[in-house]
């Protein structure tokens, strides 16, 4: 993940043809790659039982009705 912000500066110039804007666009990528830090090192520790019980609402609450 070290990599992560040169290799997402590329990407962004590979396909939309711009240079990173500023310093706080900069900043904000290495934020990001904190925040996937954080979910990969869940992985593998919660199941899907582990979900809030209100998940299993609002599953319920967003299905479409036959009509």
């Amino acid at each position: 993940m070290n990599d992560f912000p040169t290799a997402t500066e590329a990407a962004i110039a590979r396909w939309f043809a711009v240079a990173p804007p500023n310093d706080p666009g900069r900043r904000m990528v290495a934020d990001l790659t904190h925040t996937i830090a954080a979910f990969e090192a869940l992985r593998g520790s919660m199941v899907f039982e582990d979900e809030p019980s209100s998940f299993e609402a609002a599953l319920l609450a967003t299905k479409e009705t036959g009509l």
